[in-house]
């Protein structure tokens, strides 16, 4: 008998296996190495909550990319061919902890690859994503511990090998990881002095030095990863910012020569430039007096990515571009001209995107404050040649706000406080784009919309942008007012009885009688006054039309259909702002601001109370058809004129209409009412805002009026009437009404919310003498002592009126400390008294009653460096009244219209056209030019 010997077993590693076999060992090496730096750094900066990645650890990370990808095929190949060699080996043990090695290193390598984002195969999901992170930090430790139960169960380990390996290791990465400490990205710090001034502009660049220009003009490169970001910012007001943008363009150029004209540079125009020009600021081309405003490089970039996105710091709240804004770093051949080089960028971004996230995204983006170095604006002494002006200020209009949860005045507060702008002005969009999130919980991934939605409809019409563009705005503006037709007066008189409200009983008009229309206008979706921005250029007005059968009686509002003019007697939400010889400021000149003759702004959830007089005929009979509407264009007629030049053929920018209400009445000598169905507005709340709106404005209040409504709110059942009417008691100095009030207030079923019942409480108690109640009172709020309140996010602490009101108590308390035996007693109220105007000026660093109480308190302190010190401050941010009387008086002048409007009553004739129709013409066109 033959017996057939078994062919020998294959080797589990021949010689040609052995050199991959090295080969992928000595790459697993260096990539544990390599790994145990990566991690360390980013434990260091998970514990530190600082930056400590740089250029040279993004090159440590494309050598991870890099040989990760590169070990891939070999370990794949070795594992392939060992397998098969070993397979059907008897020592189960090596081979079964030999599978579970294959199935951890397969793991790994997968876990990397999901990681990477490959071009047409990316992993974008951040549940996912998380996942293979962290299979990819945890599979190493199970690939080593399965390779030790491999090597154990086989051939003898070479342990001094393997830990001479390792020490080395440490040995290179200790020193490595030390030196990548010893200088972290500080982000949040303001820059540094150096050779750049920006001045009258408050902007900072990190260094001190100038910024080139195309590092701040890579929008391209940011499209590559962020299109449908990219793409909506390149119709946004931000984008067109800057010279692109025709309005801009016309009003820059006059305040660049008129700076010219007056200083021989153009310096004090940067003032403009720290916001909307901020790429040719940050380089230096615009001081250049020649700088070509069409063709320079950088004119037209507007607000780009970096712009904003390369911000660190937020300096201070004072407005005015404030921020520290610094060169960015970027991934290693991001710019590369190579495309294997930018190939390899690309993937170290995508790979590991933190460290671009933390140099372009930070904390301080979702902050108000951030939104507020732009949109709170001053006027410089460089740029007015006079004294410091408060101009636009979106940023304290939300602060002091309900919408916020900071304001303790509010007549309205949200379920939950919006912590910031973007909830509004950044929307939601679904979408894939690479750093699309899922924000809600909904499982949908998102991005903020970079189109910025607000209320600029006039740059789409001018740069003829898609329809959507204007749609997104258009959307934005229809959330903002509404109107409403309530009541009438009866003998068109102000104290003429109350009728209403309308709807949905109809009352019975008589003919040959004059009555108001009592309409109000109150703001809704808004975070901040309406309208607000270049407030003297938007054109916000209400129309109304009377019809008796159908022909038109009366109106007000109309609009020139040849120039696109509006009547200038209509009455207008917005600000007429003069220059110091009381002209109108009508060309965005902001050099010549002066003072405002009027300011019809509406605060957020708040309202305005609006008369216009209708009489009717003697012979009137049948139905009178009132029709009230809030229409809206961005850029006034007389603006545009100035803009087109002798191009100008009319205001054709597009009208929002942002309300409208109407209402039938029968008119004849019946005493008959009809009734109409309504469930608009609920009636209490009708009331409240009109009340509001006869209380509002301290020079013009209503208090008579204010009193009326709010009792009838009060008699519908509602704790805000009583609560309301404490405010106008307060008002009039009715202390005993007010604290009666006040109780029925918190006594209601439903009492008024016990913050604004403390505030108010607080008020009274200090009108009343009882200061240390009044100041446990003010202090309660400062520390939002309210569940309630915490729970919607409120925080209180942050109205510097409240932190004012805080330090004048503790003064009036301190003057009742007279005497030796209570100086120490004294003493400490002052120093309260000191700490909570300090703590209003963090706030508001420009508050002049702060500085003004400042100065007093730190004057009887003793302290005559830090009184004189604030009272200089206080002579800088208080209103020159004198100056402001005359520039007023002249104005009072010159526009009839705005005079009349500006009065503390204002009542409009929806019938003054019909009796004084010579003069409409050419009053619109003086009113709308600003001319003499």
């Amino acid at each position: 008998m033959v017996t057939r010997s078994r062919p020998a077993p294959r080797k589990a590693v021949g010689p040609r296996l052995r050199w991959l076999l090295r080969g992928v060992l000595v790459l697993f090496a260096l990539l544990a190495v390599n790994s145990v730096y990566l991690g360390a750094v980013s434990l260091l900066e998970w514990h530190s909550a600082r930056t400590y990645q740089d250029y040279g650890y993004q090159l440590m990370f494309a050598f991870h990319l890099l040989a990760g990808l590169l070990l891939v095929v070999p370990a794949l190949v070795f594992i392939g061919l060992h397998t098969r060699n070993t397979w059907r080996r008897p020592n189960r043990r090596a081979v079964y902890a030999g599978l579970g090695l294959f199935g951890a290193v397969f793991a790994l390598l997968v876990s990397g690859l999901l990681l990477v984002r490959f071009e047409g195969f990316e992993l974008n999901h951040p549940t996912g994503r998380s996942l293979a992170y962290w299979a990819h930090i945890a599979t190493p430790l199970f690939c080593l511990w399965l390779f030790l139960l491999h090597r154990l169960a086989g051939p003898r380990i070479r342990w001094r090998a393997g830990l001479g390996v390792a020490a080395s290791g440490l040995l290179v990465i200790a020193p490595l990881v030390w030196l990548q400490l010893q200088d972290p990205r500080d982000w949040g710090q303001p820059g540094r002095d150096g050779s750049a001034d920006f001045t009258p502009a408050l902007v900072r660049s990190a260094t001190g030095n100038p910024i080139p220009g195309e590092v701040l003009m890579r929008d391209d490169y940011c499209a590559s990863c962020h299109k449908d970001a990219h793409d909506r910012w390149q119709h946004s007001a931000h984008r067109f910012a800057s010279f692109n943008n025709p309005v801009y363009l016309f009003a820059v150029r006059n305040t660049r020569q008129a700076m010219l004209e007056r200083d021989g540079d153009v310096r004090g125009a940067r003032f403009c430039a720290g916001c909307h020009d901020l790429v040719p600021l940050l380089s230096g081309a615009f001081d250049d007096p020649d700088f070509d405003d069409q063709h320079h490089p950088t004119a037209k970039a507007g607000i780009t990515c970096t712009s904003c996105h390369a911000i660190t710091h937020v300096n201070s709240v004072r407005g005015n571009g404030d921020f520290t804004i610094e060169e960015p770093i970027h991934y290693p051949f991001a710019f590369s001209g190579q495309p294997a080089l930018a190939w390899l960028s690309r993937q170290l971004i995508k790979a590991n995107p933190d460290f671009h996230k933390r140099t372009f995204l930070k904390p301080l983006h979702k902050q108000a404050e951030f939104c507020g170095t732009c949109h709170k604006v001053h006027l410089p002494e460089a740029l007015n040649d006079y004294k410091w002006l408060r101009g636009q200020n979106h940023y304290d209009g939300f602060l002091l706000s309900g919408v916020s949860g900071h304001g303790v005045t509010s007549f309205y507060y949200p379920p939950k406080a919006q912590s910031g702008c973007n909830g509004c002005h950044m929307p939601l969009r679904e979408d894939g784009d690479f750093a699309a999130r899922d924000f809600d919980g909904s499982g949908r991934l998102s991005v903020h919309d970079h189109l910025f939605p607000a209320a600029n409809t006039g740059i789409p019409a001018l740069l003829d942008f898609p329809d959507h563009v204007n749609a997104a705005h258009q959307d934005m503006l229809e959330k903002a007012l509404r109107i409403d037709l309530v009541a009438l007066r009866a003998e068109g008189r102000i104290d003429g009885e109350l009728i209403g409200p309308l709807r949905p009983s109809l009352p019975a008009l008589q003919p040959g009688k004059s009555y108001l229309v009592e309409t109000v206008v109150r703001t809704l979706g808004l975070g901040h006054p309406f309208t607000e921005g270049t407030a003297d250029s938007n054109e916000v007005w209400v129309e109304i039309e009377a019809r008796l059968d159908g022909a038109l009686i009366g109106h007000s509002g109309r609009i020139d259909p040849a120039t696109g003019e509006v009547d200038p007697w209509s009455h207008f939400i917005n600000a007429f702002v003069l220059d110091r010889e009381g002209r109108r400021i009508d060309r965005r000149n902001p050099e010549d601001i002066f003072v405002p003759l009027y300011s019809h702004q509406i605060p957020p959830g708040a309202a305005d109370l609006l008369h216009f007089r209708i009489e009717l005929p003697e012979d009137a009979q049948g139905q009178l058809d009132l029709t009230a509407r809030v229409h809206y264009r961005k850029f006034d007629t007389a603006m545009m004129r100035y803009v087109q030049g002798e191009g100008f053929s009319g205001n054709t920018l597009p009208i929002s209409l942002l309300a409208e209400d109407s209402v039938s009445l029968p008119v004849g000598r019946s005493e008959s009412v009809g009734q109409v169905a309504y469930e608009a507005i609920p009636e209490w709340q009708r009331w409240n805002d009109y009340g509001i709106g006869a209380l509002r404005k301290p020079e013009r209040r209503q208090l008579r009026q204010a009193e009326e409504a709010f009792q009838r709110v009060e008699s519908l059942g509602l704790a805000d009437g009583a609560l309301n009417l404490a405010r106008v008691y307060l008002e009039e100095g009715r202390l005993d009404e007010a604290a009666d009030a006040l109780r029925r207030a918190g006594e209601h079923p439903q009492p008024a919310l016990p913050w604004s019942r403390t505030w108010f409480g607080g008020l009274l108690l200090k009108q009343q003498g009882q200061l240390i109640e009044a100041i446990d009172a003010f202090e309660s709020l400062a520390d939002t002592r309210f569940a309630e309140a915490r729970a919607r996010g409120f925080d209180f602490s942050r109205d510097y009126r409240l932190l004012n009101e805080l330090g004048q108590t503790w003064v009036e308390l301190s003057k009742g400390l007279r005497g030796e035996a209570k100086a120490a007693q004294r003493q400490a109220a002052l120093e309260e008294a000191a700490r909570w105007f300090e703590a209003a000026l963090a706030q508001d660093p420009e508050n002049a009653m702060s500085h003004y109480n400042l100065s007093q308190v730190r004057r009887e302190l003793g302290d005559e460096a830090a009184s004189a010190r604030h009272a200089a401050e206080h002579a800088r941010y208080r209103v020159d009244e004198n100056a402001r009387d005359r520039a007023i008086a002249a104005a009072r002048q010159r526009y009839p219209a705005a005079r009349a409007a500006a009065d503390p009553v204002v009542i409009h004739d929806l019938q003054r056209s019909g009796r004084e129709a010579h003069a409409a013409a050419p009053e619109a066109t003086r009113f709308k030019a600003g001319t003499p």
